[in-house]
């Protein structure tokens, strides 16, 4: 079941995403920047921030199992016509089972109830899991983006009713 992040759903969104995080980042990056302190502050307050935003906005969306088991999360803003998919995480024993493309679907089509006609995201160069991902949903490398760096950008066209 999709549906909207409440406040009590912080602490397991905060703990998926840690745990999605290491998945890509380990061995990449040193474990305090993706899993330390600080970062998991910043983690918690950021998915606070986002759990509070009006709808819109934007929203964060949770991937729900049988039981309440929190399966995976997806966050986006909506702006101007356009929206930005800002986090997509599973959990990672639940990979493979169409969560990523349930979270993904709920997505696009609350931009499509929005209006919206272009989304953006930017995905870690090494989490190639991730790009095979959103390649399969529809999403495109943006041609211009030739600067170095950990990210790429990737856009993704929604047609018109």
């Amino acid at each position: 079941m999709i549906r909207i992040a409440r406040p009590a759903d912080l602490d397991a969104i905060a703990a998926l995403h840690t745990r999605a995080r290491a998945t890509y980042y380990q061995g990449r990056i040193p474990e305090e920047e993706y899993g330390g302190a600080a970062e998991l502050a910043r983690t918690r307050e950021g998915w606070s921030a986002a759990i509070a935003r009006s709808a819109a906005e934007g929203a964060v969306l949770c991937a729900e199992q049988e039981g309440g088991e929190l399966a995976g999360v997806a966050a986006f803003r909506t702006e101007a016509g356009g929206a930005t998919l800002t986090q997509l995480h599973v959990e990672p024993v639940h990979w493979r089972r169409g969560t990523g493309a349930a979270l993904h679907a709920a997505c696009v089509e609350a931009w499509r109830r929005a209006g919206v006609r272009r989304a953006r995201l930017e995905v870690y160069e090494h989490n190639l899991r991730a790009q095979a991902f959103y390649a399969a949903q529809g999403w495109l490398a943006d041609p211009a983006d030739s600067r170095p760096g950990s990210h790429r950008t990737l856009w993704l066209e929604l047609p018109g009713e």
